[in-house]
C-alpha cells in the first residue's frame, strides 16, 4: 500500500480489541522509528515511555478525561516526554551535536526566554508525532494520539524530573465496531483548493 493509501485509511480509532496484542517485534521497530525521528539542528529534547503493563495504563486512564476507555483496551501507550531541563539539554548536546549544531542553538535559540526554549523542545516532540503514526499505519497497527490527558498527574505517576508529559498516543488493533474507522463513517477534510496554495 502507498502512503497515500495509508493515508486515506488511517484514522483516530476510538474503541479498541484489548484481546489483540501488537507484537513484540513491532513494537522493536515503533522505538526504532521514534529514535529516528527528525528534530530541528538534530535536538532531540524527548523520551518516549512504552507501557503495556495493565495496572499502569489503568492508573494512567484516571488521568486521561474522556480516554480512559482507549487507555485500557489499547495493547500499549505510548507518553512522549519533552525535556523541561535547559541546563540539562546545555550540558548534553555537547557529547552529540557537532560544533555548527551547538552554535545555531547558542546564537538563535539560547537568547529566548525560558519559555519560548522549552517551547522550541515541544515542537520537536510533535515533529515525531507524525512520523510515529505513520510508522504506525504502514504497520498495519491502529493508534489514537491524545491530548485530553493531565499531564502533571501523568508526570507524577511516571515520577519524570527533567522531562513533561505532552501526549500520549494509545495502539492495538480496532474493534470491529468501531464506529469512527472509514469504511463506516468517511473522513471529513476541507477540500483540497481550500488548504493547498500553488505560487
Amino acid at each position: 500500500m502507498d502512503f497515500l493509501e495509508l493515508a486515506k485509511n488511517r484514522y483516530t480509532t476510538k474503541k479498541y480489541d484489548s484481546s489483540k496484542k501488537v507484537s513484540e517485534e513491532n513494537i522493536q521497530k515503533l522505538k526504532e522509528i521514534l529514535r529516528l525521528s527528525p528534530s530541528s539542528i538534530n535536538s532531540q529534547p524527548w523520551e518516549f515511555i512504552f507501557i503495556s503493563e495493565e495496572s499502569l495504563k489503568s492508573q494512567l486512564s484516571q488521568a486521561s478525561e474522556f480516554n480512559e476507555s482507549k487507555i485500557k483496551e489499547c495493547s500499549h501507550l505510548i507518553v512522549f516526554t519533552a525535556l523541561n531541563n535547559i541546563k540539562k539539554f546545555e550540558k548534553d548536546i555537547l557529547a552529540y551535536l557537532p560544533e555548527g549544531n551547538i552554535g545555531y542553538y547558542n546564537q538563535v535559540i539560547k537568547s529566548q526566554s525560558d519559555f519560548e526554549i522549552k517551547s522550541w523542545f515541544q515542537k520537536q516532540v510533535y515533529l515525531s508525532l507524525g512520523f510515529f503514526m505513520s510508522a504506525c499505519a504502514s504497520l498495519g497497527i491502529d493508534s489514537t494520539p491524545m491530548e485530553g490527558i493531565d499531564n502533571k498527574k501523568y508526570d507524577e505517576i511516571l515520577k519524570l524530573e527533567d522531562y513533561s508529559t505532552l501526549f500520549a498516543v494509545a495502539i492495538g488493533y480496532r474493534d470491529p465496531n468501531d464506529t469512527n474507522q472509514p469504511s463506516i463513517t468517511p473522513k471529513s477534510r476541507l477540500d483540497i483548493d481550500t488548504i493547498i496554495k500553488t505560487i
